[in-house]
């Protein structure tokens, strides 16, 4: 069927009937649920605060657990993420969660790039299902989403204004995640410096154009609680897992010696409200916002980055064989074009080391004759040397024969002249 008949089937205006009996369909809501509720759920968090704002203690509150978890120092060379994941269980429900904690954030005097490993293990989850979606033979049905569906961005108390980490990071993650500012340990400032806190924060994160998640409206069943919490943020809560008593009841809460703040009394915190919207309200709408907004900004510019598009330069649909044969072609050029140049840059090489083999042969050869020269030269002068010294000894031993036979001669003459002598007295 041409394109042409596909789009004009498509326009037309589609028929309503009425159906003659019961037929069966209206338990497919009934039936999503059994098949979800089989197949469990999964919900990853990543907080991001500083060392000893209070992360881990607010997520034993919200999950009314207490999570493995080691103590960070403040002395890390560098911000890495650490994920931790736990399978929880509440009536017939899994839930696979993943705690995600930036180890070190906030801890360094250079804090100008304390947000890339973040960035970078955001991306790297998106890459992962990416990865895992382009298979051939893929396994969504049963694949571990690692990707961050919410992340909790931790505000220190100072009640004055947010610290410019604060709002270079949020800025940063806003196109990659859904973002939630919460004011950690809210029960160390007045409610009348919260309520400024709180207004100042909004009215930075609009000046600086930082987009944090808004909980949606669309859906009549939460619009109203959904509208009223949108104007609470961000929130302000008090994490805590021990139990205090309260009149006749144990509550949780932390202890002062002015006073008890409970976690769960709304008038004390944001913390019931936070639950409720992250938790009881909003769950699924932060894991569709995740693959419907965030995943689907990465996947698509992922995929123009690898020339893929929707529609050709003449608005026509583009044919993915039509894709995957032109990236080929470019592949194959670009490998053809590499080669020559690495062929171009292998001869150039030979010769360049063919000219550097002979300028070394001819310095050697150079080398070689001035040593020769030199050498003849020293063996004419020790050969004038060694004739010198014969002519020397010659002469020596004609001057010592010369000298023996002088010698001998004056012996023989002494020698005769006593003799000489006795003649003459006896005559």
């Amino acid at each position: 069927m041409a394109a042409t008949d596909v789009d004009r089937l498509s326009n037309e205006e589609k028929r309503n009937l009425n159906l003659g009996g019961h037929v069966g369909f209206d338990s497919l809501p009934d039936q999503l649920v059994s098949k979800s509720v089989t197949q469990g759920f999964c919900f990853n968090i990543l907080c991001v605060g500083e060392t000893g704002i209070g992360k881990s203690t607010l997520m034993n509150t919200l999950f009314n657990t207490t999570f493995e978890n080691e103590e960070a120092s403040h002395y890390q060379n560098g911000v890495y993420l650490r994920p931790r994941t736990y399978d929880l269980q509440e009536s017939n429900v899994h839930l696979k969660l993943t705690i995600v904690d930036t180890v070190g954030f906030g801890d360094q005097i250079n804090k100008e790039e304390s947000y890339k490993p973040i960035v970078d293990y955001i991306d790297t989850q998106f890459e992962t299902y990416l990865q895992e979606e382009l298979k051939i033979k893929r396994s969504l049905f049963n694949y571990h989403d690692t990707r961050i569906h919410i992340c909790l961005y931790f505000i220190a108390p100072t009640g004055h204004s947010l610290k410019s980490l604060d709002l270079v990071t949020m800025k940063k993650l806003d196109s990659k995640v859904n973002i939630i500012p919460i004011i950690a340990k809210a029960d160390t400032i007045s409610k009348s410096e919260l309520h400024k806190f709180k207004i100042k924060i909004m009215s930075e994160l609009v000046s600086n154009g930082v987009q944090i998640y808004q909980f949606p409206t669309d859906d009549e069943a939460v619009t109203e609680i959904n509208a009223s919490m949108n104007a609470h943020l961000p929130f302000a809560v008090v994490g805590s897992i021990e139990e205090v008593k309260v009149g006749n009841k144990l509550v949780r809460a932390r202890q002062y010696p002015w006073g008890v703040v409970q976690v769960e009394n709304e008038s004390h915190c944001d913390f019931v409200k936070l639950r409720e919207m992250l938790i009881r309200v909003n769950m699924e709408d932060l894991r569709e916002q995740t693959h419907a907004r965030h995943y689907e900004l990465y996947r698509r510019c992922k995929l123009e980055e690898m020339g893929f598009k929707d529609t050709d330069p003449d608005s026509q649909p583009f044919s993915l064989q039509e894709t995957y044969e032109a990236k080929r072609k470019e592949f194959l050029g670009d490998l053809q074009r590499k080669e020559e140049e690495m062929r171009q840059m292998f001869v150039n090489k030979v010769k360049e080391t063919e000219s550097e083999l002979k300028e070394k042969e001819r310095e050697l050869h150079e080398k070689f004759e001035q040593l020769k020269r030199m050498h003849q030269e020293e063996k004419r002068k020790v050969e004038e040397k060694r004739l010198d010294l014969e002519e020397e000894m010659n002469a020596f031993n004609r001057r010592k024969v010369a000298a023996e036979t002088l010698q001998a001669q004056s012996l023989q003459a002494a020698s005769q002249q006593p003799l000489k002598k006795d003649k003459d007295k006896k005559n």
